[in-house]
């Protein structure tokens, strides 16, 4: 069985699509075989050695000339190497190595040693941009092999990795361990910058420098495997990297699961980064001619600091991976601060119309609008019972949707169809399939339980409520798809070897997934998670976007959005208006702009000017929008470090931007008291700058007639005149011709 990921890892069938470059086995003398994996920038150089010995010699810039890469390992005097494989780029265990391996296996015979040989390596021109390498492992002993993919993105200075693992034993083999990839760095030191968080308190972010011995990086939540630790990270090589300074390399898992990052620092003070599925409780059995195919890992590498980096992977995003990178997203109305659980149609018929009077594209039914027998009143009971309340609904989903029509908007709902209540029919009817261990007390996370998604018949019963929400509501508009659980008493009464459940979970989920974007190709879903709790480039490819937080204090959200933003471009974040801090509404709203806006608010209870400010604000957005989405982001001002928060959005061709600016320390007297210095524009072009999205009543302080040039603006800077009283300015850029 295939385990397909991602698009990224769509890789197996690539040969006879495109002309390939084989190198075939051949007998190894003394001279070593380079294989450089290049991009626009980079170059990570894998060495075949006399022995047959895959190792990474190099991972940093692109020299001019190839043939030097052969001079790199008589650089480094860093003592002995009593194994022969410390830089191996895929680290077998229980033969030579001493250190952490990337791949850990039990043979059909018991044997518990692995040894990966050279056999041969293949390379793909996918197109001018995309190079496929792939490269032969196999073991002299056991007729087991491994097989390594780069995917090198040469404009983006992008790389996924992944590894195909081929079972030729006679036996069944079990895989203790079995990572995506492994790196092999080499600097004076290395600073890890991580993430941690809970529930409303996502991407808090952690540095320090890494110290010998080995840092893991991992979740064991089953779903929602972000809610307390992200699978993002950023190491900088010698020194801590700023936005433009210092070489740092960013690392995603490309998963939805169980992930695990391990971090060693050996005793020649190299960093190994070994990541992938985490094997906490998964040793998975691999049949004869079974064949196991692990997520992309994704990296890239920066030699001019964190933004360079954050640049090159939303480049990549949007072209790449993300449903309809390029594409448009829907503003919308969200009912769930208005009513909770308490609506019915008279009510939410009175939001349609307040959606139109607002002048969103949609209004989305949040959570409470199903079941009968155990209606949805609160979040005790009726998930899992997918038919609309008859109490509260009793003209249907249908009725909604034709009057969403009727008022010019599109209509969206919430589902969490991966979770049950204990109160519920699907629950009665089908304890099987319900994630519990057999014999023990049932343990709740939200008053529910999660769906064995493992199990075919949930799936088909996952991917019929959506199929049948659709087919029945052709105009249904938005998917709102909730996860709001993790797992405990992790147990499959379907699957006869417990320890595939984790693993097999995550296959049943994207199995439905991908089902759904067969027939649906663009309906737009949100991917959420109770916030943050599952967000990656995996989920990605089949999700619009998705929501970063349940934390919507305007203030928070500036530095969850800001570190989101070193990972994910504008457009994959879902960003509402609501009641949530102490701002003003026009601040609420500057923040929610810096993505795919939304409102989550009561318009009836709006004054004249709050919704006149709202229905000019969406205008504004939409004509900016464009540059959000689509253009470069560049993070000025620090929230961290200083009274101000100040970032970016610049178009391709260096003719328009904007800028979003934030007071975040309310202390007496703070504001921008110096000037921000922009970056990304053209210095030889002219400049105009404008206050755009100013409330009713106010008058600017910018002068916009004013002319600047791009040097003047990089250099010198520009003060967006951030004060108390002004406690947030959203500024247009134009080119003046």
């Amino acid at each position: 069985m295939k385990f397909k990921i991602s698009t990224g890892a769509c890789f197996i069938f690539f040969s006879g699509l495109y002309s390939n470059l084989l190198l075939p086995a051949m007998e190894l003398q003394a001279q070593n075989i380079n294989i450089p994996i290049v991009s626009q920038h980079n170059a990570l150089v894998l060495q075949v050695d006399g022995n047959k010995n895959l190792s990474t010699i190099y991972f940093g810039k692109k020299l001019l000339d190839q043939a030097e890469y052969n001079n790199i390992p008589e650089l480094y005097k860093q003592g002995t190497d009593y194994t022969g494989i410390l830089n191996a780029a895929y680290t077998p265990s229980g033969s030579r190595n001493l250190l952490e391996p990337a791949i850990t296996v039990t043979h059909a015979d018991g044997n518990n040693s692995l040894d990966l040989r050279y056999v041969s390596h293949t390379i793909t021109q996918v197109n001018d941009d995309v190079s496929l390498f792939s490269v032969v492992l196999k073991d002299p002993v056991y007729n087991f092999l491994v097989t390594l993919y780069y995917k090198s993105y040469f404009r983006e200075d992008v790389l996924e990795q992944w590894s195909v693992i081929e079972n030729k034993e006679k036996g069944a083999v079990i895989l203790q361990k079995f990572a995506s990839a492994n790196l092999y760095l080499k600097a004076g030191s290395y600073w890890l910058n991580q993430y941690h968080g809970d529930w409303a308190k996502e991407m808090q972010p952690e540095e320090s420098r890494l110290t010998h011995g080995i840092k893991t990086l991992d979740s064991k939540l089953g779903t929602r495997t972000n809610l307390f630790q992200p699978s993002v990270f950023m190491i900088s090589l010698d020194k801590p990297a700023s936005e433009d300074e210092g070489t740092v390399l960013y690392g995603a898992l490309e998963y939805s699961g169980n992930f695990r990052t391990d971090l060693e620092l050996d005793y020649q003070n190299n960093l190994k980064i070994i990541s992938g599925i985490n094997n906490y409780s998964s040793a998975y059995t691999l049949k004869p001619n079974e064949v196991f195919t692990t997520p992309a890992f994704l990296y890239t590498l920066s030699f001019t600091g964190k933004g360079n980096a954050s640049r090159k992977l939303h480049q990549w995003a949007r072209n790449y991976q993300l449903l309809a990178g390029k594409g448009n997203r829907l503003t919308l109305l969200n009912n769930w601060e208005s009513t909770y659980f308490d609506f019915n149609e008279n009510k939410l018929a009175a939001l349609l119309k307040d959606t139109k009077k607002l002048g969103v594209d949609m209004f989305l039914l949040d959570d409470g609008w199903f079941a009968n027998k155990y209606p949805r009143n609160d979040d005790h009971a009726g998930l899992g019972d997918w038919q609309e309340n008859k109490q509260k609904l009793p003209n249907g989903i249908a009725s909604l949707v034709k009057e969403a029509n009727n008022n010019g908007v599109k209509f969206g709902i919430w589902l969490e169809p991966e979770m049950v209540n204990p109160k519920s029919e699907l629950y009665e009817k089908h304890p099987d399939w319900v994630i519990k261990q057999p014999g023990r007390e049932e343990y709740y996370f939200r008053n529910q339980l999660v769906l064995d998604v493992s199990n075919p018949q949930v799936q088909e019963f996952i991917y019929g409520t959506i199929d049948g929400l659709l087919t029945k509501n052709p105009d249904l508009a938005y998917i709102k798809w909730d996860c709001n659980a993790v797992i405990y008493n992790a147990y499959s009464a379907h699957l006869k070897n417990q320890s595939h459940f984790y693993i097999e979970y995550m296959r049943g989920l994207y199995k439905v997934l991908e089902s759904i974007r067969a027939k649906y190709p663009k309906v737009p879903m949100m991917l959420c998670s109770g916030g943050g709790g599952r967000v990656d480039y995996a989920a990605l490819q089949y999700f619009t976007e998705f929501w970063p937080s349940d934390n919507t204090d305007p203030l928070e959200r500036i530095f969850i959005q800001w570190e989101y933003s070193y990972f994910y471009p504008a457009i994959t974040s879902s960003n509402h208006v609501t009641d949530w801090g102490k701002q003003s509404l026009k601040f609420r709203t500057d923040v929610a702009m810096m993505g795919k806006l939304g409102f989550d608010i009561v318009v009836s209870r709006l004054s004249d000017h709050d919704l006149q400010f709202c229905k000019e604000a969406i205008k504004t957005y939409n004509a900016i929008k464009p540059k959000i989405w689509q253009g470069d982001q560049y993070r000025l001002s620090d929230p961290r470090a200083g009274s101000i928060a100040s970032v970016l959005y610049v178009n391709e061709d260096q003719s328009s931007a904007v800028i979003f600016n934030y007071l975040v320390n309310n202390r007496y007297n703070e504001g921008s008291k110096m000037p921000v210095l922009l970056k990304g524009l053209d210095p030889v072009k002219k400049y105009t700058i404008k206050e755009v999205n100013l409330y009713p009543g106010t008058v600017s302080t910018i002068d916009a007639l004013k002319v600047y040039s791009g040097d003047f603006l990089m250099k010198a800077g520009f003060n967006p005149d951030v004060n108390a009283e002004r406690p947030s300015v959203v500024l247009e850029v134009n080119e003046v011709h």
